[in-house]
C-alpha cells in the first residue's frame, strides 16, 4: 500500500500538469469567498440598480411620451443622480459598518484583558480586514451603477421609431441582466441558473410595474 502511494506521489511530481491542477483545486477550496463578496456585493448591486432603475425610468417616460430626447435626457439625469446616491450611500454604509466592528472589537478586548487602557488592542484585527475600504466600495458602486445605466441609454439613443426603441431597450436590458447575473454567479461561485433567473425576473417586474403605473396615471388624466 505504501509502495502504491509512493508511486502516485512520484508520478504526480513528474507531471507538472497534474500537480498544477491539484494545486488549483486546493486553492479554490481554500479561497474565502466571503471576502470577495464584500466588493462583489457593491459592484453587482450598483450595476443591477443602474440597469433596472434607469431602464424602468425610461420605460415610464416612454409610456407617455414618444419623444426620444425626453427618454434620453431623463435617463441621463437618472444616471448622474443614481450614481451619486449609490456612492454616498455605500460610503456611509461601509464606514458605519467599519466603526461598529472596531467598537465591538474594543469592547471584547476590554472585557477579556483590559488592554484598551494600555493601548495594546489591535483596533481592526482580522475582522477589520474583511471589510472593504469605504472609498473603494463607493467608487465601485458608482461606476457599476453608471455602467448598468448606460445599457438602456445606448439601446435607445440611435433608434428613431418609438415602438422599436422600446423593444430594443427591453431586449438590451434583458441581455444585460442575464450577463450581470452570470458574472455575479461566477465570481461568487453560486448557481448560474438561479442567479440569472432571479435578476432577469426582478428587472422585468420593475420595468413592467413602472410602465403600467405611468400609463395608468397618464390615462386617468392625472399626468
Amino acid at each position: 500500500m505504501e509502495n502504491t502511494n509512493s508511486a502516485v506521489q512520484v508520478s504526480t511530481a513528474k507531471n507538472p500538469a497534474i500537480q498544477s491542477h491539484i494545486n488549483k483545486a486546493q486553492e479554490e477550496e481554500d479561497f474565502d469567498y466571503s471576502q470577495r463578496s464584500q466588493w462583489l456585493r457593491a459592484a453587482v448591486l450598483g450595476a443591477n440598480d443602474g440597469l433596472v432603475s434607469i431602464a424602468s425610468l425610461m420605460m415610464g417616460i416612454g409610456a407617455v411620451k414618444t419623444d426620444a430626447k425626453a427618454m434620453i435626457l431623463t435617463g441621463f439625469a437618472g444616471l448622474v443622480a443614481g450614481a451619486s446616491s449609490m456612492a454616498i450611500g455605500e460610503f456611509v454604509s461601509v464606514y458605519s459598518q467599519l466603526e461598529i466592528e472596531v467598537a465591538q472589537i474594543k469592547r471584547e478586548a476590554k472585557t477579556q484583558s483590559g488592554d484598551v487602557e494600555n493601548g495594546n488592542v489591535d483596533e481592526g484585527g482580522s475582522k477589520k480586514e474583511k471589510l472593504p475600504n469605504p472609498l473603494i466600495a463607493a467608487m465601485a458602486s458608482a461606476l457599476a451603477f453608471a455602467l448598468g445605466a448606460m445599457v438602456p441609454l445606448l439601446a435607445a439613443a440611435f433608434i428613431g421609431n418609438h415602438k422599436d426603441r422600446m423593444i430594443s431597450t427591453v431586449a438590451a436590458v434583458s441581455f444585460a441582466l442575464v450577463a450581470f447575473g452570470w458574472v455575479g454567479a461566477k465570481l461568487g461561485n453560486t448557481s448560474i441558473v438561479r442567479s440569472c433567473g432571479r435578476v432577469l425576473v426582478g428587472g422585468w417586474l420593475a420595468m413592467a410595474i413602472t410602465f403600467g403605473l405611468t400609463k395608468s396615471i397618464s390615462a386617468s388624466g392625472l399626468g
